[in-house]
């Protein structure tokens, strides 16, 4: 079984601003930037047809899985980019929170106010590849499974770390670019 997660393409967002799981528009150039996601996984693919197709429930997300012809797919929450809480739509720069510092600190246990931290979101993104993988594993020949996961940042790196690719300490030094294709093989 090969699970491809899929990062949406580059947002219309100013650099700098927390937004996590606010629903934002993508760039003007999603149309050029979706090519270049198709072409990549049809050449992943290897002519196989997808099994089962997920994705993020925000729209940056379902956008580019409609764009590549997957116009239904499995909505599932434990795709979402980070919850960034309080902190949403607001310029790192211009957050007054006091636990700022305290996540600057610790990113990686400390939650932003109303959200959560990157192992809580880590954690979910386990529970999702798990619950996959058990499922297709007792209904489908789970070996010719290919599943198409359209999704944020934050999960490509929580699955990374799921797979044991790099210690918790070093996930974000291994940030994916905006379309990127993370492919496990389990």
């Amino acid at each position: 079984m090969r699970l491809h997660f899929i990062r949406h393409t580059r947002p219309d967002i100013a650099r700098g601003v927390c937004y996590g799981q606010s629903d934002i528009p993508l760039a003007a150039s999603f149309a050029e930037e979706a090519e270049d996601v198709r072409a990549r996984l049809t050449e992943r693919l290897e002519g196989r047809t997808p099994t089962r197709i997920y994705s993020s429930p925000l729209s940056r997300c379902r956008r580019l899985s409609e764009a590549l012809g997957y116009e239904a797919p499995i909505l599932d929450a434990r795709l979402l980019e980070l919850n960034f809480g309080e902190w949403e739509l607001q310029r790192f720069d211009e957050i007054t929170d006091p636990r700022l510092q305290l996540w600057y600190d610790d990113y990686l246990h400390v939650a932003p106010t109303g959200g959560e931290s990157f192992t809580e979101q880590a954690a979910r993104v386990a529970d999702f590849i798990e619950e996959l993988r058990d499922e297709l594993a007792q209904n489908e020949d789970s070996s010719a499974c290919e599943v198409l996961v359209f999704t944020h940042g934050g999960v490509l790196l929580s699955a990374g770390l799921w797979a044991g690719w790099y210690p918790l300490e070093e996930a974000f030094s291994h940030q994916s670019p905006y379309g990127a294709i993370c492919t496990l093989e389990l």
